[in-house]
């Protein structure tokens, strides 16, 4: 079983990479998944940052990891999540899966995610949490695998 600490700490930390997938999002201005120089100016300037251009181009140079003069979301992520302790965005995803698969049986029923929410102090109702399993039940078993909860996540991003 998952300590309510270790799932808090995952959520807050996806909840840290969705603010930047939303800044991302917010900035890419043709909205074709990736980010020019100037465009990541004003995403740092909108996290409270001011970069000069000239430390935006030595960040552009550090995160364009493809060379093509351009930040995927992908390529964002990875220079935005460096710091966090959980390691990667996949690792990440994994450990809040697990902390949620309170069964250990490798899904996650609307009762698991009800008595999660519960335990990080989230009050929702059961019925809004199978809810919420439903929503995102790829096979309609009545439960999210790892693959399902990928493929959310992703769709996401």
């Amino acid at each position: 079983m998952a300590q309510p600490g270790s799932l808090s700490a995952e959520m807050e930390a996806m909840s840290h990479v969705m603010s930047l997938v939303e800044s991302f999002r917010a900035f890419d201005s043709d909205n074709d998944g990736s980010i020019t120089a100037a465009e990541l100016g004003g995403i740092m300037g909108s996290l409270g940052y001011n970069p000069s251009e000239q430390e935006v181009r030595a960040m552009m140079q550090r995160g364009d990891t493809n060379r093509d003069g351009l930040l995927s979301i992908e390529e964002f992520l990875d220079m935005n999540t460096n710091e966090l302790e959980v390691g990667s965005i996949a690792t990440s995803l994994r450990r809040v899966f697990e902390a949620l698969d309170f069964e250990d049986d490798d899904v996650v029923t609307g009762e698991e995610l009800h008595e999660a929410m519960n335990d990080i102090g989230l009050q929702l109702s059961l019925d809004d949490c199978q809810d919420i399993i439903a929503s995102v039940d790829g096979n309609g078993n009545g439960t999210v695998s790892f693959e399902d909860f990928k493929l959310v996540v992703n769709a996401l991003l």
